[in-house]
Formats: C-alpha cells, sequence, structure tokens
C-alpha cells in the first residue's frame, strides 16, 4: 500500500492511492477510479457489485453532497467496463429526528428558499420526529424526508447517474432491517464493549435501539428492557419517552411508557452505518474525511465485531469550497446541481468530479469559464486534437469515456432507439433518458462507446466567446458570427450545430448571474444615437483602423490610451463613446479584449459609425 495512503483513527490505513499491484509489481493507474476498482475486484465480489453512498436529509443537498454520488459514479463506471454489473444505491437516513431548523431549503426545481418563506411550522412543530414524518413544507410531497430525497433524486437524474435512492425509513419499515436489529439487540453485550471504544457514556444500562414514541411520535434514546423473541413470538423494546438534547436545545420527550418492536425505531448511527452495509450487500463506499476520522473506525470494528460481517472497500474524500468558502446552508453559500447546470453543460460537471479526490479544491461560479476551458482541453486530448504530457494524456483516455456516455446517448438518441433491436437482453433506450437506461446493458454501452467516435465531431465554442455571442440580441447574428470567425462551419452537422450553441444560453445564465464583463447586450441589429465631438469622432476613426489590421485584445487597449492622448480626448470619455456605441451603455467591460472577441468587420463599421 502506497505511504500516502489515508490513516484512520484505529491505527490502520484508508487506501485512498492511485496504486495498484500486478504480479508482485507496483504500477499506477492514470484514473484514481480504476484503482479503486482494482481494489475492489481484490475482494471477490458477487453480482451485481454494490457501490453506495449516504447522507442525512438536513438542509439543501448542494453541489459538495453530490461528491459522494459522483465518486461513486466513476467507480462504478471502472467496474461495468470491465464487464461486472453494478447497482448503485444512496441511502437517505431519514429515519433521523429532525435536530435543527434549517435556514435555507430548495423547491423542487433547484430553487433556494428562505425557511420563513415556507410552511415552517410543519418543521418547528415536529421537531424530535423522523424526516418522514415530519409534513413536506412544500406541501408537494409526502413528507420532509421525501422531498429531500426527491431533490437528491433529481441531482443524480440530471447529471445522468443510474442511482437508486434508498430510504432508510423504508429499510425498517419493510422488514429489511429486521434481521441486524435483532442480531444487535440479542448482542448488547458486545456492542456496548465495542461502542465504548469510540463513544463515552456508555454504561451497563445502554441499548442500542432508539423507539419511536407511540403517543407523541418523537424518536426517544431511552430504553427500560429489552424482550428477544428467542424464536417464539416478536422481539420487543420497552421506553420512556424522555428529553433529547440537539446541539444547544432540549426536545422535550412527553414522558409515556410504551413497548415498541423492532421496526418501530431505529438503530443508533455508529449501528445503522454497518447494518446498511449488511443488508444492501455493500462492496464499496466512498465517505467525506469527516467521517474517517470518526464514524469509519466504529462502524469498520461494529460490522467485524458485531454484525460478523466484512466492511466494504472504503475510499476518503476531501470537501471542497464554493468560490473559497465552505459550503454552508445557514449561510446560504450553496449551489445545486440545477442551479450549474443553468450554465455549464452536464459533461463539465461530471469532469469537475473525475479529478482527485484527496485534494481539496474551490468551485467557483466566478470564474466557472476556467472549469470549461479545462473540460474543452481534456476532450482534446482524448481525440488527440491537442498535445499534452504523457500523465495527461493517460489520464483523458481513461476518464472522458465515463464522463461523455451520458451525453453521446443523449445526442444520438434516435439512432440508439432505432437500433434497440439489436440489443441484447431486450434492452431499449429511452430517448428521454437514453443512458440511464441503457448504462447497466452490456449491449446498450457498447452501442453508445462506438458512438463516442462520432462524438468527435462535435463543435465547442470557447466558453466566454459564447458569452460575447449571448450579449447579440439576435440568434442569426450569433450565427452569423460564429460562421463568419470559423468556429462552426456552415455545413456542420445540425447535432455538432446544436452542441456549440447550446453552449450560449448557458455562458450567458453564468454572466448575469455573476454580473460579469459579458453582462451587456451588443446593440448590433441598429446602432444607437450618439453625437460625439469632432475630436472623438476622428479618435474613434483611428481606433476602427488599429482595428481594422488585426491587432489583439491587449494590444487595443493599449492603443485605445495612445490615441485618447493623441487626439487630446478624455480617456475615460473615449471608453464611454466605445460603449455608447456598442451597448447604449456608458460603462462597459475592458474595451480592447472584447473588441478583439467581435467580429472584427462589424466593429470596424460601428467605430467609424457606418452601420
Amino acid at each position: 500500500m502506497s505511504d500516502d495512503a489515508e490513516p484512520s483513527l484505529d491505527g490502520e490505513p484508508i487506501p485512498t492511492d492511485e496504486a495498484r499491484r500486478e504480479d508482485g509489481e507496483e504500477t499506477h493507474n492514470a484514473f484514481w477510479a480504476d484503482a479503486v476498482a482494482d481494489r475492489v475486484l481484490e475482494r471477490d465480489p458477487s453480482e451485481p457489485i454494490v457501490v453506495k453512498g449516504g447522507i442525512s436529509p438536513s438542509g439543501v443537498p448542494h453541489l459538495g453532497n453530490v461528491n459522494e454520488i459522483m465518486r461513486g459514479y466513476f467507480v462504478a463506471e471502472a467496474l461495468r467496463d470491465r464487464g461486472y454489473d453494478v447497482r448503485q444505491v444512496f441511502t437517505t437516513d431519514d429515519r433521523d429526528p429532525l435536530r435543527k431548523l434549517p435556514r435555507t431549503l430548495a423547491d423542487l426545481d433547484g430553487n433556494l428558499v428562505d425557511f420563513g418563506d415556507v410552511d415552517a411550522a410543519a418543521l418547528g412543530k415536529n421537531m424530535g420526529h423522523s424526516y418522514t414524518d415530519v409534513p413536506d413544507p412544500f406541501g408537494c410531497c409526502e413528507s420532509y424526508g421525501a422531498h429531500f430525497s426527491t431533490l437528491i433524486a433529481e441531482s443524480a437524474e440530471l447529471l445522468d447517474v443510474p442511482l437508486e435512492v434508498v430510504s432508510t425509513t423504508e429499510l425498517y419499515e419493510s422488514g429489511r432491517m429486521d434481521d441486524v436489529v435483532e442480531h444487535v439487540l440479542a448482542n448488547q453485550d458486545r456492542a456496548r464493549t465495542v461502542l465504548a471504544e469510540y463513544q463515552d457514556k456508555i454504561d451497563e444500562d445502554y441499548v442500542p435501539f432508539n423507539p419511536i414514541c407511540a403517543n407523541c411520535g418523537k424518536i426517544t434514546e431511552t430504553v427500560t428492557s429489552v424482550d428477544l423473541a428467542d424464536g417464539e413470538g416478536e422481539t420487543t423494546i420497552e421506553y420512556r419517552c424522555t428529553d433529547m438534547e440537539a446541539g444547544n436545545r432540549t426536545i422535550d420527550g412527553c414522558g409515556h411508557e410504551g413497548v415498541a418492536g423492532v421496526r418501530e425505531g431505529k438503530l443508533p448511527w455508529r449501528f445503522e452505518w454497518p447494518a446498511q452495509w449488511q443488508v444492501l450487500g455493500v462492496d464499496f463506499e466512498p465517505f467525506g474525511k469527516d467521517h474517517a476520522e470518526g464514524s469509519w473506525p466504529s462502524g469498520k470494528d461494529i460490522a467485524e465485531n458485531v454484525l460478523d460481517i466484512d466492511p466494504p472497500e472504503p475510499m476518503v474524500y476531501e470537501w471542497f469550497t464554493l468560490d473559497d468558502e465552505p459550503f454552508s446552508s445557514s449561510d446560504g453559500n450553496v449551489i445545486l446541481v440545477h442551479d450549474v447546470l443553468r450554465m455549464v453543460e452536464p459533461e463539465v460537471l461530471r469532469y469537475f468530479f473525475t479529478k482527485e479526490p484527496r485534494r481539496a479544491r474551490d468551485f467557483s461560479v466566478e470564474r466557472l469559464d476556467l472549469l470549461v476551458d479545462e473540460f474543452d482541453r481534456f476532450e482534446r486530448l482524448y481525440f488527440g486534437e491537442t498535445a499534452g504530457e504523457d500523465d495527461e494524456t493517460a489520464f483523458a483516455d481513461a476518464a472522458y469515456p465515463a464522463t461523455i456516455r451520458p451525453t453521446v446517448a443523449a445526442t444520438f438518441a434516435d439512432r440508439l432507439a432505432r437500433n434497440a433491436e439489436s440489443l441484447r437482453d431486450g434492452g431499449e433506450a429511452d430517448q428521454d433518458a437514453p443512458w440511464l437506461s441503457i448504462a447497466r446493458d452490456p449491449a446498450g454501452r457498447e452501442a453508445v462507446e462506438d458512438l463516442i467516435e462520432t462524438f468527435a465531431g462535435r463543435i465547442r465554442l470557447p466558453y466566454t466567446y459564447a458569452a460575447v455571442l449571448g450579449m447579440y440580441e439576435s440568434e442569426s447574428a450569433r450565427i452569423a458570427d460564429a460562421e463568419k470567425q470559423d468556429h462552426v462551419p456552415a455545413e456542420a452537422a445540425e447535432w455538432a450545430r446544436e452542441c456549440a450553441f447550446g453552449r450560449v444560453a448557458l455562458a450567458s445564465e453564468w454572466a448575469t448571474r455573476t454580473e460579469n464583463e459579458y453582462d451587456y447586450t451588443v446593440q448590433r441589429a441598429s446602432m444607437p444615437e450618439a453625437d460625439f465631438d469632432r475630436a472623438t469622432a476622428a479618435a474613434l476613426a483611428e481606433l476602427a483602423t488599429f482595428v481594422e489590421a488585426g491587432h489583439d485584445g491587449e494590444e487595443i487597449q493599449g492603443e485605445i490610451f495612445e490615441i485618447a492622448r493623441r487626439h487630446d480626448v478624455d480617456v475615460g470619455d473615449f471608453f464611454s463613446a466605445g460603449y455608447r456605441l456598442l451597448f447604449d451603455e456608458d460603462q462597459g467591460p475592458q474595451l480592447g479584449p472584447f473588441i478583439a472577441k467581435l467580429d472584427r468587420d462589424f466593429v470596424v463599421r460601428r467605430l467609424r459609425q457606418e452601420a
């Protein structure tokens, strides 16, 4: 194992490196997901191989939470590439009690909503209840837990990740957790001994089960006795509904004394997590560094020494920040997948999660153009359209197919549908969600793989240039500009043109959201009214000649100052003249670089006030 594996609290390293061994020699994968797949296969798992993630429904399921989904997706794809059937599941721990009121929520369209703008009483009156017993404050789902789970499922679907969202409440109520709960209760002494290594205040009265009070519906942590079934009847748990500490507040219990069955409560978290591994047959689970330093060591110990099972293959990932600040629902520093995909293509966001999981990084909305430029280069490396270092090219070769398959399936959905009769096992591509319908079908995957080479004919407009086109009022002007500047050949296939011009709306949304230099409208259809003095008009004409000569943006920017000086025109007034002619505004972006991105003939005519 590599020396840079992540250490856990129990002293055993959690492997996260990209190293693997073949014939006794250490080699390295270009893509971390392949290294993880190697480790999973060394365990000789049965099929379907189960990849899991999970989350507790609190606040907003933001982009940071999707980290776990996407890390799992790429490992699942690496395994599927080797011919294995893989099931990716994601548990929502919706049996947990509501302990804290969120300050920010999200509707099912991914729009952030302040707590005061919804039915706050639905949450406030149900503190201490399971999330699935708390009414949905939006009134659109069966419960607050169901609302949250729906958002998670939508996030995965928007990124074309074939994910099964599993409700922990459903696991209990369906009886799937019965055996493991009864096993834990039958081995309380062993459970207490193991847990005491990781948690304070574990005494001989501690029972690893939290009943739901039949009187008030809250979860209580006070069990007074357990009557095991011992092969006859049902296991029952006697309890008293007592107060629950929730941070700096206390949730009052009602004092009721009652009896619950194993389906009428839940295991504490440190037991519930490994119990999920057993019930779902989990082979691999990624998790954040907070679990690596806390829950993982106890979960592993409980799995091995209480449940008598092997824990899944782990992988630790680093958190990332949003515009250099931690994700925080309470502070409003969150962004959902829904939001991001209004600004970039899904494949660009999928690419973000191909990066090394151990490394902390920032997701910057302000500089989203840099991420898109990175993706475009990554794509060009794969198709051999640009040169790169050997490790860059190897990474692109390994990671690009899993990143782009959903896009290829969506782009050529009609071809996949026409060829559906040739898919083995009766597989058929759904034109509305083609990749989700065939991701686990070998013949469907093969058909998509064959189409990746066809996708080499795609056209990607540079993101900032797409933002410039978004400043034009008419679609015809955008098309004319892109064709004139040789970004989009007139004879390009329709799907390739859609790929190119689809980026314009995305980049425009980015410009609007960040209020950056592209958040203006170029008045191309007609020239704004402007009355300049003789010196300013002459200076504009000289600038037109300089632009006509083909200088780049920085050269134009510098020459603007020189021209203003030569004509004795105030430089601020000169910039305003340019903005007036282009935007009918007195201010705008850095003029030189912006002019250089526009159709040169248009700029020259406009500066000469000819059109």
